[in-house]
C-alpha cells in the first residue's frame, strides 16, 4: 500500500495541475474568442487586426484614385455633372446598405457572416439551400472583384506604356490578360508570404492610397492652370448633364451611378476578417461605416477636381487612344512624365487593392469550406499551423480568379459582364440577410454594440434593401439601346446562371455535405463561461443556435 500512495498522489497532482491550466486558459480567453465559441466555432485564425486595420482593408480595396481611374469612362458618359451628382446620390444609398450590414456584423461577428446570417434568420424550410446560394454567390462575386480590379490594374499599366511609347504600342486582349495573370500570381505570393503581417499590409496600402490622392489633388489643378490658364466653369462641373449613348439623359444618369456602385464595393471584406479582428463587435462595424463614408466623400472631391481640370470636349476624352479616359485627362493637364508617374502610382495602389480583396476572398472561401460548402472543402479549410492563416484558401481563390479571368479573352462584352457579376453577386449577398433580419428573422435578431435604434434601424435597412433591388436591375441593362452581340449586357446570363447552377448543384450533390453552418467545437475546445444552446430541428436536421 505504501508503494501505491506516491503514485496516486502524483496522479492527483497532475490532474490538479491540468485543471488549473484549463482554468487559466479560460480566464485568459478573450471576449472575441468566447463570442466566437457561442456562435459555434473555435478560434483558428490569428486575431491581429486592430480597428484601424479593419478599416484599412476595406479602404484599400475600394481605393480612391484607382476606383475613379477605372470607372471615369462610365461616369463621364452622363457628362461632367452627371458624373458628379450620380456619384453623390449613389454613395448616399450605398451607406444605407453598409449600415445594415454593420448591425448584423456587430450582432454575430464571423468570417462567413453573409451566408451564416442568411441561415440564422431564414425560415427553417429554406435556410440551408438559401444560405448555400448566398455563400456561393458571395464567393463568386469576390472572385469577380479580384478579376475586375486586377484587370483594371492591367489596363492602367498598358495605358502608361502607351503614353511612354507615344502611341507606338498596340493594346490587345492577350497582352491585357497576360499582365492581369501576372498581377494575380504576384498578389497570391504576396498574400501568402505576408500572411503574418496581413494587417500591416492594409495599413501600407491605405497610406499609399492617401498619398496618391493628395498628389493628384494638388498636382492636377496646378498643371491645368499652367497648361490651359483656367478651369472649367461651375456650370460645366455641376450643371452640365450630357448623354454620350443612345439612352435618354435620365436613364444615362442612372447608369452613371454604376461608377460609384462598382468603386464603393467589397466593404463586406471587413466582415470576412471578423475572426482576425480584436474587439470584433465594435471594430468590424466601425471599419465598414468609416471606410464607406470616407471613400465616398474623398472620391467625390476627386471627381469634382477631375471634371474641373479635364478637356471640356468630353467626347474626345471618352474616345482616347489609350482606352483609359482618366489617363488622357492626366496627360492633357500634366504632360507625359507626370501622366506616366501618376498612372504608375495608381497601378501600384490598384495592385495592393487587388491583394487586399484576395485576402478578404480567401477568408470567405475558408469559412465556407469550413462548413463544407465548397468543392475540395477538406483541403481548402485547413489553416496553416505556423502562420495561423488560410493559405490553401488563398491559392484556391487565386486559381478560380484566373479561370474567371479567361472570360475577358472573349471581348469587352464578356469582361463587362464579369465585372458586373461582382456587383450583382455582392448585392444579392448583402441584401438577403438584411431583408431576412427585417422579416422572418425579426424575432431572432439581438442587437450588438452597434445598433441604430428601433426607429432608424429598420428605416435605413429597408432603404438599403430597396436600393439593392434597384441596382440589380440597373447593372443588367445594356450600355446601348441597339443591342447586339457586342453591346449586349451578359450580366443577366452570367449572374442568373451562377445562381441557377448553384441551386442545381446543391440539390443534386452538395446537399449530402452542406447542412448549413456547423459547429467545429469539440469537448476539448469548450471554454468555461460560454453558454450555448444547440437545438436540433428534426424537420431539416440543421443546427440552430440561440445565443445567451
Amino acid at each position: 500500500m505504501s508503494s501505491i500512495n506516491p503514485i496516486t498522489s502524483r496522479l492527483n497532482a497532475i490532474k490538479s495541475q491540468q485543471s488549473a491550466i484549463r482554468e487559466i486558459d479560460a480566464n485568459e480567453a478573450t471576449g472575441d474568442e468566447l463570442l466566437l465559441a457561442e456562435i459555434g466555432y473555435k478560434q483558428e485564425l490569428r486575431r491581429s487586426f486592430k480597428t484601424y486595420e479593419v478599416f484599412g482593408i476595406s479602404y484599400s480595396i475600394m481605393g480612391i484614385l484607382p476606383g475613379i481611374a477605372s470607372m471615369a469612362g462610365t461616369g463621364l458618359l452622363a457628362g461632367p455633372a452627371g458624373f458628379v451628382w450620380s456619384w453623390a446620390i449613389a454613395s448616399f444609398f450605398i451607406c444605407t446598405i453598409a449600415l445594415g450590414l454593420s448591425e448584423l456584423a456587430s450582432a454575430i461577428p464571423t468570417s462567413g457572416g453573409l451566408y451564416y446570417w442568411t441561415h440564422y434568420y431564414a425560415p427553417p424550410n429554406i435556410r440551408v439551400p438559401l444560405s448555400f446560394v448566398i455563400g456561393l454567390s458571395n464567393s463568386m462575386a469576390l472572385c469577380a472583384g479580384v478579376v475586375s480590379v486586377a484587370y483594371g490594374n492591367a489596363e492602367e499599366i498598358l495605358a502608361a506604356i502607351y503614353i511612354q511609347l507615344d502611341g507606338d504600342f498596340e493594346i490587345t486582349t492577350g497582352k491585357t490578360y497576360g499582365i492581369f495573370a501576372a498581377c494575380v500570381v504576384t498578389q497570391t505570393l504576396c498574400t501568402c508570404l505576408s500572411s503574418k503581417n496581413s494587417a500591416r499590409l492594409q495599413t501600407v496600402s491605405s497610406v499609399l492610397n492617401t498619398i496618391l490622392f493628395m498628389i493628384f489633388f494638388i498636382a492636377l489643378p496646378i498643371g491645368t492652370a499652367r497648361t490651359r490658364g483656367s478651369f472649367n466653369s461651375r456650370g460645366f462641373i455641376f450643371g452640365e448633364v450630357q448623354n454620350h449613348t443612345d439612352w435618354n439623359k435620365g436613364w444615362e444618369f442612372m447608369l452613371a451611378m454604376m461608377s460609384a456602385v462598382w468603386s464603393i464595393g467589397a466593404f463586406d471584406s471587413c466582415i470576412h476578417c471578423s475572426e482576425e479582428c480584436e474587439n470584433a463587435t465594435f471594430g468590424v462595424p466601425i471599419g465598414i461605416i468609416s471606410s464607406v463614408s470616407i471613400v465616398s466623400l474623398i472620391c467625390w472631391f476627386c471627381i469634382v477636381c477631375l471634371v474641373a481640370c479635364m478637356n471640356p470636349d468630353v467626347s474626345a476624352v471618352l474616345a482616347t487612344d489609350t482606352s483609359f479616359p482618366f489617363a488622357q485627362i492626366i496627360y492633357d493637364s500634366l504632360g507625359k512624365k507626370w501622366a506616366i508617374g501618376i498612372m504608375a502610382l495608381t497601378a501600384v495602389c490598384q495592385w495592393l487593392c487587388a491583394a487586399s480583396i484576395l485576402t478578404a476572398l480567401s477568408r470567405q472561401v475558408w469559412a465556407f469550406a469550413r462548413d463544407n460548402g465548397l468543392p475540395f472543402h477538406e483541403i481548402v479549410k485547413v489553416v496553416d499551423k505556423r502562420t495561423r492563416a488560410p493559405l490553401r484558401a488563398v491559392v484556391f481563390a487565386a486559381c478560380i480568379s484566373l479561370c474567371l479571368g479567361c472570360l475577358c479573352l472573349a471581348g469587352s462584352a464578356a469582361s463587362n459582364a464579369l465585372f458586373s457579376l461582382c456587383v450583382s453577386g455582392n448585392y444579392v449577398s448583402w441584401c438577403t440577410p438584411i431583408l431576412l433580419r427585417l422579416t422572418t428573422g425579426k424575432s431572432r435578431f439581438r442587437p450588438g454594440r452597434f445598433y441604430l435604434g428601433d426607429f432608424w434601424s429598420p428605416l435605413i435597412s429597408w432603404t438599403g434593401v430597396t436600393w439593392g433591388a434597384f441596382i440589380l436591375v440597373l447593372c443588367m441593362f445594356p450600355s446601348s439601346k441597339a443591342v447586339d452581340k457586342t453591346t449586349m449586357n451578359y450580366t443577366v446570363v452570367i449572374s442568373c446562371g451562377c445562381w441557377i447552377l448553384s441551386v442545381i448543384y446543391f440539390f443534386t450533390y452538395k446537399y449530402k455535405f452542406y447542412h448549413g453552418p456547423r459547429s467545429n467545437l469539440t469537448p476539448e475546445d469548450n471554454i468555461e463561461g460560454v453558454a450555448t444552446e444547440v437545438v436540433l430541428d428534426s424537420s431539416d436536421d440543421n443546427e440552430k443556435r440561440d445565443f445567451v
